[in-house]
């Protein structure tokens, strides 16, 4: 199968790594869909011919409505990209229930929530790619952020375990582990609080949320026929 006739599926495709990710796949010949909760910014997909859902990630009958239309449109998803996630800061002992629950509901419930809908059609075509946008901090903790922490280091342990479950019919799954990305979500930090996380970076610079875009594409393409189970970090050597 040639990649003009590959589709992919990107979830929180309307800023960041998500948008990134979605237009390097769409800019390698794949016929894509995406999901996202941001109307205006899924129209100006649709422009460029995507296919563009609004969906709740955390909904699992909005994502197996939205996965039913992808293959209703397109026939079949050979490549996964769950994405979409949130964050709300703050020690454990301030956080509220809801601040658990959303962030949980989002990254990682999200995540089984497109897997689980997806998996079923790649195990009848005897093929697939699932790439899952998890984070350095799901490796290394970071404090404040317990509740996202959590969600990353969940989706590591569903990416290993679902890997196994579906090898041997060649569906491989991974995950990559963005470290400090210039997005929305780290310019949320202070002057002070970004100047520290660049003295822990070899690199000494932020990433671009094109750098994490081409390491998934690489991860769903021909190429990559034999890595899966894998947790790939990009993040300029911080976690070296």
């Amino acid at each position: 199968m040639n990649m003009l006739s590959k589709v992919g599926l990107v979830t929180g495709a309307t800023r960041g790594i998500g948008r990134a990710t979605a237009q390097h796949l769409l800019n390698q010949g794949f016929q894509l869909a995406v999901i996202g909760r941001n109307a205006d910014l899924l129209e100006e997909w649709k422009a460029q011919g995507v296919l563009a859902l609004p969906a709740d990630v955390g909904d699992a009958s909005q994502v197996d409505q939205a996965v039913k239309m992808v293959l209703e449109h397109y026939g079949r998803i050979d490549a996964v990209v769950n994405n979409a996630g949130i964050t709300r800061d703050g020690l454990l002992m301030r956080m509220t229930d809801d601040d658990w629950e959303s962030v949980l509901n989002t990254n990682l419930t999200g995540v089984f929530n497109v897997c689980r809908a997806v998996v079923r059609p790649m195990l009848k075509q005897r093929s697939g790619k699932i790439v899952n946008v998890a984070s350095v901090v799901g490796i290394s903790g970071n404090a404040g952020q317990v509740n996202y922490a959590a969600s990353k280091a969940g989706i590591i342990g569903l990416t290993k375990s679902l890997a196994k479950e579906v090898a041997s019919r060649n569906i491989l799954v991974n995950a990559v582990a963005p470290g400090y990305i210039d997005t929305d979500m780290t310019r949320a930090l202070t002057a002070e609080q970004r100047q520290l996380m660049l003295q822990h970076i070899p690199l000494q610079r932020t990433g671009k949320p094109e750098d994490v875009a081409k390491l998934v594409g690489f991860l769903v393409s021909e190429d990559n026929q034999y890595i899966t189970g894998q947790v790939i970090r990009c993040d300029g050597g911080l976690m070296i």
